[in-house]
């Protein structure tokens, strides 16, 4: 029984483990960024960014709703890809419930 418990939790910890691809978007058409997320269902990509030089920016990007953490809501965010600054695509976040609070209750005065 305890040999078969270990083996489930195995499984459960290398089902979470699994390697995510990474991508340039930079180095790819909008079309094909989008198509590699939708195919993939999750990927990361990474690029330098525009007002740093040398400073990476990297994220995780999904396809739908389903690869997001329970509490996390699908969001759409902008990578620059070869063919344009700004492809649309979508990220995971956790809302920011506290925000909504404080604009109701303290720019009110």
């Amino acid at each position: 029984m305890k040999t078969i418990l270990l083996a489930a939790c195995l499984t459960l910890v290398a089902a979470e483990a699994q390697a995510i691809s990474r991508y340039d978007p930079t180095r790819m058409s909008c079309d094909r960024v989008q198509a590699t997320i939708a195919r993939q269902g999750a990927v990361v990509l990474r690029y330098q960014s525009t007002r740093v030089p040398g400073l990476p920016l990297y994220d995780r990007y999904v396809q739908s709703q389903q690869f997001c953490t329970m509490g996390e809501v699908r969001t759409r965010a902008y990578v620059p890809s070869a063919d344009t600054r700004s492809c649309p695509v979508y990220i995971c976040k956790r809302p920011d419930n506290d925000r909504r609070f404080r604009r109701r209750f303290f720019h009110n005065n």
